[in-house]
């Protein structure tokens, strides 16, 4: 039995995470939450779960517990704004955790960051940490300083690609959130053709990922673009914003008879001519359009059976 530290239990993603170790594992789980009321699942009447309540910015109240007792740590929390929080949460206390972290002890970290920081080779994307928002930027420079901990060898750095999940147990992910929008407005999206692409995964299918690379910590080999940090990008094979419109079209018994090219150009000059306000970030995916890579990771890929494999899943999945 290990003893699990695990920060962002109370987020849609970190929901699947415990729930499946509960039911799939005999581990003990120390959850590190700052509102205890945002769990939606009995951890009262679970007795290998510890709950740990604070704030990531306070964590060196626990430093006893990291350095003497954690066999494994899965740190899922972030901050999304702003700046400071951002950057106080994302980057300087998430490192000042993992250097609590005793070598001797501590057999395997799971970290989670946001495929948004990685280029169509699965490299680091320089414009994340220069035009990102405070979210992606404090992702990218931590990312960019996992190598020079003592614990290196030992961490695993997750990038979810377009998360979807979310229950009546659970809190909905941001773009589950958003798919009554997209349905509503449906027949006037349908008429138009974009150029891009993208990957998308389930809560479910990350927690199965992390069970496993939990139970079976052999299968982690160093990545090609580190010495020592393995990344492992989250998503199923890519699929274009037109095959996505597609199949929600034929979900919802849409036909699509014609289509107009809504050219990246043309989108440029609507933006400046209307003055449509976006952030730097907003207009270099604009742009950039084609967010996949070279490497994608599911249940599948070890063996395992997906929960949620194509955008018709996605639909049936979330009730629509």
């Amino acid at each position: 039995m290990k003893r699990i530290f695990i920060t962002g239990a109370s987020g849609c993603i970190g929901h699947y995470i415990v729930e499946n170790l509960i039911n799939q594992t005999d581990h003990e789980l120390y959850l590190f939450v700052r509102n205890p009321d945002k769990l939606q699942f009995d951890w009262q009447n679970c007795s290998r779960i510890k709950l740990l309540t604070g704030d990531l910015r306070d964590i060196e109240e626990y430093s006893d517990l990291l350095l003497k007792e954690i066999n494994i740590a899965i740190l899922a929390a972030t901050s999304w704004g702003g700046a400071i929080e951002a950057y106080d949460v994302n980057v300087v206390k998430t490192l000042a955790l993992l250097k609590m972290l005793n070598p001797s002890i501590c057999e395997q970290v799971l970290y989670f960051s946001t495929a948004s920081v990685l280029d169509r080779n699965n490299q680091l994307l320089p414009e994340a940490n220069e035009l990102g928002t405070d979210y992606i930027r404090t992702k990218y420079q931590c990312l960019s300083q996992l190598s020079k901990l003592e614990i290196s060898d030992r961490i695993t750095a997750l990038f979810p690609t377009l998360v979807f999940g979310g229950d009546k147990n659970k809190p909905y992910s941001h773009l589950t959130s958003g798919l009554p929008d997209v349905i509503k407005w449906l027949d006037l999206i349908r008429c138009f053709k974009v150029d891009g692409s993208f990957h998308f995964v389930h809560g479910q299918d990350i927690a199965q990922i992390v069970t496993y690379l939990i139970q079976n910590p052999q299968t982690l080999v160093p990545a090609e673009n580190d010495q020592t940090i393995k990344y492992l990008v989250l998503g199923n094979p890519a699929v274009t914003v037109n095959d996505a419109i597609a199949k929600i079209g034929q979900y919802f018994n849409k036909k699509i008879y014609f289509r107009i090219p809504l050219y990246i150009w043309l989108v440029n000059i609507f933006v400046k001519l209307f003055r449509i306000q976006m952030d730097s970030w907003s207009y270099f995916s604009l742009n950039y359009r084609h967010f996949t890579h070279k490497k994608t990771i599911t249940p599948a890929s070890f063996g395992l059976t997906n929960y949620c494999s194509t955008i018709a899943d996605v639909m049936k999945i979330s009730g629509l």
